[in-house]
Protein backbone atom coordinates (compact mmCIF):
# COMPACT_ATOMS: atom_id res chain seq x y z
CA UNK A 1 0.00 0.00 0.00
CA UNK A 2 1.10 3.62 -0.56
CA UNK A 3 2.95 5.28 2.30
CA UNK A 4 1.52 8.75 1.69
CA UNK A 5 -1.98 10.19 1.45
CA UNK A 6 -3.01 13.63 0.25
CA UNK A 7 -6.24 14.81 1.87
CA UNK A 8 -8.23 17.46 0.00
CA UNK A 9 -11.11 19.26 1.70
CA UNK A 10 -13.95 19.81 -0.78
CA UNK A 11 -17.42 21.29 -0.44
CA UNK A 12 -20.17 20.59 -2.93
CA UNK A 13 -20.57 23.89 -4.86
CA UNK A 14 -23.95 25.24 -3.80
CA UNK A 15 -24.78 28.91 -4.22
CA UNK A 16 -24.35 30.83 -0.99
CA UNK A 17 -22.62 27.91 0.76
CA UNK A 18 -19.10 28.13 -0.68
CA UNK A 19 -16.65 31.07 -0.71
CA UNK A 20 -19.17 33.35 1.01
CA UNK A 21 -16.64 36.10 1.75
CA UNK A 22 -15.68 36.12 -1.92
CA UNK A 23 -19.36 35.96 -2.90
CA UNK A 24 -20.13 39.12 -0.95
CA UNK A 25 -17.74 40.95 -3.25
CA UNK A 26 -18.34 39.34 -6.65
CA UNK A 27 -21.79 37.75 -6.31
CA UNK A 28 -22.63 34.34 -4.92
CA UNK A 29 -23.25 32.67 -8.28
CA UNK A 30 -19.85 33.81 -9.52
CA UNK A 31 -18.31 32.55 -6.29
CA UNK A 32 -20.02 29.17 -6.67
CA UNK A 33 -18.78 28.72 -10.21
CA UNK A 34 -15.29 29.92 -9.32
CA UNK A 35 -15.12 27.50 -6.41
CA UNK A 36 -15.93 24.66 -8.79
CA UNK A 37 -13.02 25.81 -10.97
CA UNK A 38 -10.75 26.00 -7.90
CA UNK A 39 -11.49 22.37 -7.07
CA UNK A 40 -10.93 21.13 -10.60
CA UNK A 41 -7.70 23.10 -11.02
CA UNK A 42 -6.43 21.71 -7.71
CA UNK A 43 -7.13 18.18 -8.92
CA UNK A 44 -5.44 18.97 -12.24
CA UNK A 45 -2.36 20.13 -10.34
CA UNK A 46 -2.03 16.80 -8.52
CA UNK A 47 -3.21 14.59 -11.36
CA UNK A 48 0.20 12.94 -11.78
CA UNK A 49 0.78 12.38 -8.07
CA UNK A 50 2.01 8.97 -6.94
CA UNK A 51 0.37 9.46 -3.56
CA UNK A 52 -3.07 8.24 -2.61
CA UNK A 53 -5.70 10.98 -2.71
CA UNK A 54 -8.56 11.20 -0.25
CA UNK A 55 -11.42 13.66 -0.78
CA UNK A 56 -12.94 14.78 2.53
CA UNK A 57 -16.27 16.12 1.33
CA UNK A 58 -19.06 18.23 2.78
CA UNK A 59 -21.98 18.02 3.25
CA UNK A 60 -22.20 14.27 3.95
CA UNK A 61 -25.50 13.95 2.11
CA UNK A 62 -23.83 15.14 -1.11
CA UNK A 63 -21.79 11.93 -1.39
CA UNK A 64 -23.30 10.76 -4.68
CA UNK A 65 -23.14 14.23 -6.25
CA UNK A 66 -19.52 14.72 -5.19
CA UNK A 67 -18.43 11.34 -6.56
CA UNK A 68 -20.31 11.88 -9.82
CA UNK A 69 -18.70 15.33 -10.17
CA UNK A 70 -15.09 14.39 -9.36
CA UNK A 71 -14.98 10.80 -10.59
CA UNK A 72 -13.76 7.40 -9.38
CA UNK A 73 -10.02 8.06 -9.11
CA UNK A 74 -10.06 9.08 -5.45
CA UNK A 75 -10.98 7.71 -2.07
CA UNK A 76 -13.84 9.56 -0.40
CA UNK A 77 -15.05 10.13 3.12
CA UNK A 78 -17.41 12.73 4.63
CA UNK A 79 -16.16 15.53 6.82
CA UNK A 80 -17.31 15.11 10.41
CA UNK A 81 -17.59 17.79 13.07
CA UNK A 82 -19.47 21.04 13.60
CA UNK A 83 -16.31 23.18 13.65
CA UNK A 84 -13.36 23.28 11.28
CA UNK A 85 -10.88 22.08 13.86
CA UNK A 86 -12.91 18.95 14.54
CA UNK A 87 -13.18 18.25 10.82
CA UNK A 88 -9.43 18.52 10.35
CA UNK A 89 -8.78 16.22 13.30
CA UNK A 90 -11.25 13.67 11.94
CA UNK A 91 -9.73 13.77 8.44
CA UNK A 92 -6.27 12.94 9.75
CA UNK A 93 -7.59 10.25 12.11
CA UNK A 94 -9.48 8.51 9.30
CA UNK A 95 -6.50 8.68 6.97
CA UNK A 96 -4.00 7.32 9.49
CA UNK A 97 -6.50 4.61 10.45
CA UNK A 98 -6.14 3.32 6.87
CA UNK A 99 -2.48 2.65 7.59
CA UNK A 100 -0.78 5.56 5.85
CA UNK A 101 2.55 6.66 7.32
CA UNK A 102 2.35 10.30 6.21
CA UNK A 103 -0.58 12.58 5.42
CA UNK A 104 -0.72 16.09 3.99
CA UNK A 105 -3.95 18.09 3.97
CA UNK A 106 -4.92 20.99 1.70
CA UNK A 107 -8.14 22.83 0.93
CA UNK A 108 -9.08 24.20 -2.48
CA UNK A 109 -8.53 27.92 -1.91
CA UNK A 110 -5.24 27.95 -3.86
CA UNK A 111 -6.16 26.84 -7.40
CA UNK A 112 -2.64 27.63 -8.61
CA UNK A 113 -0.94 25.47 -6.00
CA UNK A 114 1.98 23.56 -7.44
CA UNK A 115 2.39 19.81 -7.17
CA UNK A 116 6.06 20.42 -6.40
CA UNK A 117 5.12 22.24 -3.20
CA UNK A 118 2.93 19.36 -2.03
CA UNK A 119 5.62 16.87 -3.01
CA UNK A 120 8.15 18.82 -0.97
CA UNK A 121 5.91 18.40 2.05
CA UNK A 122 5.89 14.64 1.57
CA UNK A 123 9.65 14.56 0.96
CA UNK A 124 10.25 16.30 4.27
CA UNK A 125 8.04 13.79 6.08
CA UNK A 126 9.68 10.85 4.29
CA UNK A 127 13.25 11.72 5.22
CA UNK A 128 14.15 9.46 8.11
CA UNK A 129 17.51 11.14 8.74
CA UNK A 130 15.88 14.49 9.45
CA UNK A 131 13.94 15.48 12.55
CA UNK A 132 11.04 16.86 10.51
CA UNK A 133 7.79 15.25 11.70
CA UNK A 134 5.29 17.85 10.50
CA UNK A 135 4.97 20.42 7.72
CA UNK A 136 2.99 23.61 7.37
CA UNK A 137 2.62 26.19 4.60
CA UNK A 138 1.77 29.78 5.60
CA UNK A 139 -0.57 32.14 3.76
CA UNK A 140 -0.04 35.93 3.61
CA UNK A 141 -3.25 36.52 5.59
CA UNK A 142 -1.89 34.71 8.64
CA UNK A 143 -3.50 31.35 7.96
CA UNK A 144 -2.05 28.29 6.30
CA UNK A 145 -2.82 26.44 3.08
CA UNK A 146 -1.23 23.07 3.92
CA UNK A 147 -0.47 21.00 7.00
CA UNK A 148 0.90 17.49 7.31
CA UNK A 149 2.11 14.92 9.83
CA UNK A 150 3.80 11.59 10.19
CA UNK A 151 1.33 9.10 11.68
CA UNK A 152 3.25 8.92 14.96
CA UNK A 153 3.56 12.70 15.27
CA UNK A 154 -0.07 13.66 14.64
CA UNK A 155 -1.45 15.81 17.46
CA UNK A 156 -5.14 16.80 17.58
CA UNK A 157 -4.12 19.82 19.66
CA UNK A 158 -2.89 21.47 16.45
CA UNK A 159 -6.54 22.15 15.64
CA UNK A 160 -7.77 23.15 19.09
CA UNK A 161 -8.28 26.65 20.49
CA UNK A 162 -7.72 28.21 17.07
CA UNK A 163 -9.56 31.39 16.07
CA UNK A 164 -10.12 30.26 12.47
CA UNK A 165 -10.18 33.00 9.86
CA UNK A 166 -7.94 35.34 11.85
CA UNK A 167 -4.40 36.53 11.23
CA UNK A 168 -3.03 34.43 14.10
CA UNK A 169 -3.89 30.95 12.81
CA UNK A 170 -0.45 30.09 11.44
CA UNK A 171 1.50 31.46 14.40
CA UNK A 172 -0.78 29.77 16.93
CA UNK A 173 -0.55 26.44 15.12
CA UNK A 174 3.21 26.63 14.73
CA UNK A 175 3.56 27.43 18.43
CA UNK A 176 1.38 24.43 19.34
CA UNK A 177 3.49 22.11 17.20
CA UNK A 178 6.72 23.29 18.77
CA UNK A 179 5.33 23.20 22.32
CA UNK A 180 4.38 19.56 21.70
CA UNK A 181 8.01 18.80 20.89
CA UNK A 182 7.55 18.49 17.14
CA UNK A 183 9.98 19.75 14.51
CA UNK A 184 7.86 21.34 11.77
CA UNK A 185 9.23 22.31 8.38
CA UNK A 186 7.80 25.54 6.99
CA UNK A 187 7.01 25.42 3.27
CA UNK A 188 7.01 28.47 0.96
CA UNK A 189 4.26 31.00 1.48
CA UNK A 190 1.27 30.69 -0.87
CA UNK A 191 -1.74 32.97 -1.30
CA UNK A 192 -5.24 31.61 -0.86
CA UNK A 193 -8.32 33.32 -2.28
CA UNK A 194 -10.91 34.41 0.27
CA UNK A 195 -11.95 37.91 -0.82
CA UNK A 196 -12.45 40.00 -3.95
CA UNK A 197 -9.14 41.74 -3.21
CA UNK A 198 -7.39 38.35 -3.09
CA UNK A 199 -8.96 37.43 -6.41
CA UNK A 200 -7.96 40.75 -7.99
CA UNK A 201 -4.32 40.19 -6.98
CA UNK A 202 -4.55 36.62 -8.26
CA UNK A 203 -5.78 37.80 -11.67
CA UNK A 204 -3.01 40.35 -11.91
CA UNK A 205 -0.42 37.71 -11.01
CA UNK A 206 -1.62 35.29 -13.68
CA UNK A 207 -2.62 37.63 -16.49
CA UNK A 208 0.38 36.44 -18.51
CA UNK A 209 1.42 33.28 -16.69
CA UNK A 210 0.93 29.67 -17.85
CA UNK A 211 -1.94 29.45 -15.36
CA UNK A 212 -3.90 31.76 -17.68
CA UNK A 213 -5.05 28.55 -19.41
CA UNK A 214 -6.55 27.12 -16.21
CA UNK A 215 -10.26 26.62 -15.64
CA UNK A 216 -10.24 29.41 -13.06
CA UNK A 217 -8.68 31.97 -15.38
CA UNK A 218 -10.75 30.90 -18.38
CA UNK A 219 -13.91 31.44 -16.35
CA UNK A 220 -12.77 34.87 -15.20
CA UNK A 221 -11.70 35.94 -18.67
CA UNK A 222 -15.14 34.93 -19.99
CA UNK A 223 -16.75 37.43 -17.59
CA UNK A 224 -15.68 40.92 -18.77
CA UNK A 225 -17.93 42.69 -16.25
CA UNK A 226 -16.38 40.74 -13.40
CA UNK A 227 -12.89 41.42 -14.74
CA UNK A 228 -13.63 45.16 -14.87
CA UNK A 229 -14.86 45.02 -11.30
CA UNK A 230 -11.73 43.22 -10.17
CA UNK A 231 -9.57 45.76 -12.00
CA UNK A 232 -11.23 48.43 -9.87
CA UNK A 233 -10.50 46.47 -6.70
CA UNK A 234 -6.86 46.11 -7.72
CA UNK A 235 -6.53 49.80 -8.52
CA UNK A 236 -7.92 50.73 -5.12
Amino acid sequence: MERNALIILVKYPRKGQVKTRLGSGIGFENARRLYSCFVLDTLDAISSTKNAVRIAYDPPEAACSIKEWLGPDYGYFPQKGEKLGLRLQDAFRKTFAEGFENAVLIATDCPDIKKDTIDEGFRRLDRHLEQTDSVIGPSPDGGYYLIGFKAQSFIPAAFENIAWGTADVFNKTLSTLKQAGLHPHILPQWRDIDTAADLADFVRMHSNSPFRKSKTMRFLLSRPELMRKLKGVTDD
